[in-house]
């Protein structure tokens, strides 16, 4: 049962048929695809291109393959419903909170949450409740938030609805996810996790518990990041009484396009059945050849890797050891460039920042040529050790906390100006500014620009850090609300 593959199943049985398409998608299962198209995905990628067949189902009202398939997976993930996201865990998300929760609810948002969450706050007028997470001035990096300041700020504010928390973050380090979901719900606020980078958690003892596993109400993961689904193809589960199904099944359909592509889905429905036959194998894979990376990396001298001994510390509790963190401060150059100098040796990392550079692993990566892959890794960096220079010592290091003066939703919709982002101290930013990666916003609409935030994001720009939300990606003029 655990190989049986429903949703794929069914779109190759309906290839197998030939039957004749009058009907979308306009390529006409391949005869009227440009070539380059037809060479990049082949003919049975274009035939099985199909469209809202009878055959097929509705992800809208699903009640054969992909309802089955639905099932499967939320067995697998102990979850009492899962929805498949082919909009990606973006659209997963907010569904997740305009499925959960009502126009003006208060939610408890850590500061370093994906601009997602950002852009499910507008959509569902929510009044986000922001707090601090624990920061590492030896990494630079933020860690989680503690259970003690998400307590404190359930106390002092009132009628909070929910908490939502990233977990793991992007550098694979874990809440304390038993804890806040105890202290939420004995407030009366659901617990929310944005799992994104999460979706192999739960299958090994080698990796720390998933969320659902952990009290979760509801999860949005990605399951194209770190399993075997095409890129966007995300999960959304759901479990326990708190949280209305039908609304969740109604936000979903609300949010995804009516003309879901079903190379996607069937992607989905193939990562799911890989991972239940085969789950724990796969994951104690990936944890074996980043521990391998790991250990090459630690012998080059003034560069450091992220281990085990930064659970305890800013409410990190686990540590998903198949993102490889490494901080190169003390070899003089900054994140961004050597991300560039492994680039240029046929290396690309997930993610870059000015301190760190990060390396995510995957089953797929236990193969004949990950040897040679971690030589030119360790050469890299070792050239990069010759030509050491004096650490340059940032400046501006910690996510300034903006102050809100309006909601995201009415800043959103507010009538705008234009103005010079250097002389936009004092000016409420109609826009939201990320670097992205890892796509966590320093100034979100509604709130307050001061000096320090435009000296953060200067500093952040000049370090080569690419900028993502503003119209103006030179982040030269910015969109504030007109006074």
């Amino acid at each position: 049962m655990d190989n049986y593959k429903p949703l794929c199943e069914a779109i190759e049985k309906y290839r197998k048929a030939h039957v004749y398409p009058f009907h979308t998608p306009g390529h006409k299962g391949g005869r009227g695809a440009d070539e380059t198209l037809s060479a990049l995905m082949g003919d049975t990628a274009l035939t099985s291109d199909v469209s809202l067949m009878s055959e097929l189902d509705d992800l809208h009202n699903p009640q054969g393959c992909l309802q089955e398939a639905q099932e499967l997976a939320a067995k697998l993930y102990g979850a009492d419903a899962t929805f498949f996201a082919p909009n990606g865990t973006t659209g997963a998300i907010h569904a997740m909170l305009i499925g959960t929760l009502v126009p003006g609810d208060k939610i408890l948002v850590p500061r370093n949450t994906h601009r997602s969450v950002i852009g499910g706050l507008i959509l569902g007028g929510l009044r986000p409740v922001y707090v601090l997470p624990a920061y590492s001035e030896a990494w630079s990096l933020s860690l989680q938030v503690t259970v003690e300041d998400i307590e404190k700020m359930l106390i002092a504010q009132t009628y909070i609805a929910a908490v939502l928390i990233t977990s793991p973050n992007y550098y694979g380090m874990v809440a304390d996810l038993p804890a806040i979901a105890k202290v939420a719900h004995e407030h009366g606020a659901l617990l929310l996790v944005d799992e994104a980078h999460g979706a192999h958690l739960g299958f090994s003892p080698l990796l720390p518990p998933s969320a659902l596993q952990c009290g979760a109400d509801v999860v949005a993961q990605s399951t194209h990041k770190l399993l075997g689904a095409l890129t966007q193809c995300s999960m959304l589960h759901i479990r326990g009484k708190r949280v209305e199904r039908q609304q969740v099944a109604a936000a979903m359909s609300l949010l995804t396009t009516t003309s879901p592509n079903y190379l996607l889905l069937a992607s989905l429905d193939c990562a799911r059945s890989q991972m239940a036959t085969e789950g724990k194998v796969l994951v104690e894979r990936a944890v074996k050849v980043a521990d391998k990376l790991r250990i090459a990396l630690e012998k080059i001298p003034q560069l450091k890797v992220l281990k085990q001994s930064i659970i305890g510390q800013g409410g990190v509790v686990g540590l998903d050891t198949t993102k490889v963190t490494v901080n190169v401060r003390e070899l003089g150059f900054s994140g961004v460039y050597a991300g560039e100098e492994l680039r240029r040796a046929g290396i690309a990392v997930e993610l870059v920042d000015r301190d760190n550079l990060l390396f995510l692993l995957t089953y797929a990566d236990d193969n004949q040529e990950i040897d040679d892959v971690i030589g030119k890794i360790v050469l890299t960096f070792m050239m990069l050790g010759a030509l050491h220079r004096e650490v340059n010592k940032l400046e501006n290091s910690i996510l300034p906390l903006p102050r809100q003066v309006l909601l995201p939703r009415v800043a959103f919709y507010a009538f705008k100006k234009e103005c010079l982002f250097a002389e936009a101290a004092g000016e409420i930013s109609a826009e939201q500014i990320s670097f992205y990666p890892p796509g966590i916003p320093v100034v979100v609409p509604g709130e307050e620009i001061t000096e320090e935030i435009i000296s953060y994001c200067q500093e952040l720009k000049a370090a080569g850090i690419p900028v993502s939300g503003p119209r103006d990606s030179s982040l030269e003029r910015i969109q504030v609300v007109k006074k």
